[in-house]
């Protein structure tokens, strides 16, 4: 059955690759462990095979599982170290030098928003290590970008982003953004960090300029949440799980009209997020400073 399924999760991809089963894909390697309690799997396409086979680049797919939303600070302040740790193993993470992170979305979108949300929430230190260095020496340089959308800047956020490496040298992007999942427990409750860089708004059809390590120079670390499901793909789980053959998969993805599912309180629940992913990155950027610090940082 020839269907694309819309999703964004390199762990779902393993999961749709393998079909259920636990055979093992060449050129894919996955392990799991925990970070702080909180269930970690780590996907690692080893080659062109790997790749094809789950369509996607070449390298690390870390994916943290949280079991609810952080509601609480001390469970907010859990899970942010837990994606500062994520962060941490990726060896292409510099542990010093400028690092400029951008927020890659629509503010004015919810479900798109978390991006734009989690720079609100970064320690951003470039103008003070360069303005009182001496004050300031254990911080390293971090700019932060909220992007924007063709519809509300009239540029493309690759565009954006490529002039604003091309002035300030950072020796690596985060790129954080707004994510499609294939299953609805996975919206609002998983995090994905890779080293492959990232093609904004590729899970929901509408792929923009790739940013990555051959297009910018640098390397690209890729942090998201899924915000959305897919309703073509949602679908067509519900009907063969129900052991449904029979049909047509076209009639589910007509041109034109395109639908997601997103939760009923997105609004709140990407504010949370957006949060978490703010301090967790700040304190893997910052080895100096704990997360209750960058959190006073940033209060």
């Amino acid at each position: 059955m020839n269907f694309d399924r819309k999703i964004d999760l390199a762990l779902e991809a393993r999961e749709l690759a393998q079909g259920g089963g636990a055979a093992r894909l060449s050129g894919v390697r996955a392990e799991e462990d925990t970070l702080f309690g909180l269930p970690l799997t780590q996907v690692e396409i080893l080659d062109q095979q790997g790749a094809q086979a789950l369509g996607r680049p070449v390298g690390r797919y870390l994916t943290l599982d949280l079991p609810q939303l952080p509601r609480q600070r001390e469970e907010v302040l859990g899970a942010a170290r837990a994606v500062a740790a994520m962060l941490e193993r990726l060896p292409s993470l510099p542990k010093t030098g400028p690092v400029l992170v951008a927020g890659l979305g629509n503010r004015r979108v919810t479900p798109d928003a978390i991006g734009p949300k989690a720079t609100d929430a970064l320690l951003v230190t470039r103008h003070l290590v360069r303005s009182l260095p001496a004050q300031f020496s254990a911080l390293r340089p971090v700019s932060a970008l909220a992007a924007g959308v063709t519809g509300t800047t009239g540029m493309e956020s690759g565009e954006l982003i490529h002039a604003v490496v091309e002035q300030l040298e950072p020796c690596c992007l985060i790129a954080v953004d707004a994510l499609a999942a294939r299953r609805q427990e996975r919206v609002c409750r998983t995090v994905q960090v890779s080293d492959t860089g990232i093609v904004p708004g590729s899970g929901v059809g509408n792929a923009r300029m790739a940013l990555d390590e051959d297009s910018l120079g640098i390397p690209v670390i890729a942090v998201g949440i899924p915000t959305v499901v897919d309703a073509a793909t949602l679908c067509l789980d519900l009907l063969e799980e129900a052991g449904e053959r029979d049909f047509d998969p076209g009639i589910l993805r007509q041109e034109g009209a395109e639908w997601f599912v997103t939760p009923r309180n997105v609004d709140s629940e990407v504010d949370i997020l957006a949060r978490m992913l703010g301090l967790g990155i700040s304190t893997a950027l910052h080895e100096a400073l704990s997360v209750e610090e960058v959190e006073a940082w940033t209060s």
